[in-house]
């Protein structure tokens, strides 16, 4: 479905002025739940209450306040709050330019892409291309729902992103939190910690790496009660030991990091080979050695008639040889459910006719 615009404005950027169409850049997909009585199945709907007069009071008679002292407010009504209000602009005015590595994340809160509105592309390009070339980004003023925000955007993907940003006085200290500073780690450990996370390290982002396994769960716990099936508990989650010496603990870390990345190597390899041993030649031997594999008796003779059979087949319709081993392994299956049931076999159970395996080509065909 193509982006839809949620709003417009426009970019002033010195005497340019840039029409723009603004567009969400994420949205929220986590799993959100509903509260049912649990007797009749009904949903919860919820009321405001309250509890001097002890009845549910309609949003008409509700008024906003400011809470200026405990239990202390002062009202206000609705035009006066609209009177606060700044003067309804669409205008993006930007203010100043600073390096993109001067903006700490921790202000960062929703983001938006920006796109051309008509007869804005020339003056788009040209403020997306330079701030990439310079490295910086633009702090600016926009009024977003009645109130002023402050705004960052940047340059990202040959295009350009909003970002609303929290004012510095909605940031907490950093310096109230208690940050170990008394305890100090040891070089060696140090040492040990740069090689894990030089082990950990990739060159890019890649943040479809990552699933919400959260709701996945859930999603599917959800299509097993809609199916009506049985709900399996889950085990409980492991728990973590506690770390008694660091420098163990880091040493296990690498160490497990490192068997990691072996094994992977080693089923890559494998399956490397078992790739290039599906593309080269299937010979009798192999033909032969699969389906005696399944235990059931088969003359010399049908085996390799058969097996001329699968190459007419094959040279006929020109199939790659992965595909021929696929038929030949769908029939080694075949063959060890008849095993497993004998009156597929007419109670023979050891003994496989010639009629019980394809031998010409056009019984491949079929098969």
């Amino acid at each position: 479905m193509a982006a839809r615009a949620i709003g417009s404005g426009t970019i002033s950027f010195g005497l340019v002025s840039i029409p723009i169409k603004i567009y969400p850049a994420a949205a929220s997909e986590g799993v959100s739940f509903h509260i049912l009585h649990a007797k009749c199945g009904t949903r919860i709907k919820l009321q405001q209450l309250c509890p001097t007069c002890n009845e549910v009071v309609d949003r008409s008679q509700q008024v906003r306040s400011y809470e200026f002292a405990r239990d202390q407010y002062v009202r206000f009504t609705d035009q006066e709050l609209k009177s606060l209000e700044g003067e309804s602009s669409r205008i993006i005015e930007l203010e100043e330019f600073v390096p993109t590595e001067k903006v700490d994340p921790v202000y960062f809160d929703r983001a938006y892409y920006l796109g051309p509105d008509k007869g804005g592309e020339k003056a788009y390009r040209l403020l997306a291309d330079t701030m990439a070339k310079s490295r910086r980004v633009a702090l600016a003023k926009f009024m977003m729902r009645g109130k002023e925000a402050l705004v960052l955007i940047r340059s990202a993907a040959g295009g350009l992103m909003l970002h609303t940003l929290y004012y510095a006085h909605e940031v907490r200290n950093f310096g109230e939190i208690e940050k170990g500073e008394t305890t100090k780690a040891r070089e060696g450990e140090i040492d040990l910690a740069m090689r894990l996370v030089s082990e950990l390290s990739t060159d890019k982002f890649e943040p479809e790496k990552y699933q919400d396994e959260y709701r996945k769960r859930v999603l599917e716990l959800v299509d097993i009660k809609v199916e009506g099936r049985e709900v399996t508990a889950a085990p409980p989650p492991v728990q973590r030991a506690q770390v008694i010496d660091l420098m163990e603990a880091l040493k296990q870390s690498l160490a497990r990091k490192i068997a990691k990345e072996k094994k992977v190597a080693a089923v890559a390899g494998a399956q490397a080979t078992e790739s290039i041993k599906e593309t080269e030649e299937l010979t009798l031997e192999e033909f032969k050695s699969t389906l005696q594999a399944t235990g059931l008796e088969m003359s010399d003779r049908e085996l390799k008639r058969s097996f001329e059979g699968l190459r007419m087949l094959r040279d006929k319709n020109r199939l790659p040889w992965k595909a021929i081993r696929a038929k030949v392994r769908k029939l080694k299956d075949d063959l060890k459910v008849a095993t497993q049931q004998p009156d597929l076999l007419e109670k023979k159970v050891k003994k496989l006719r010639a009629a019980r395996i394809p031998l010409t080509a056009k019984d491949w065909d079929r098969y």
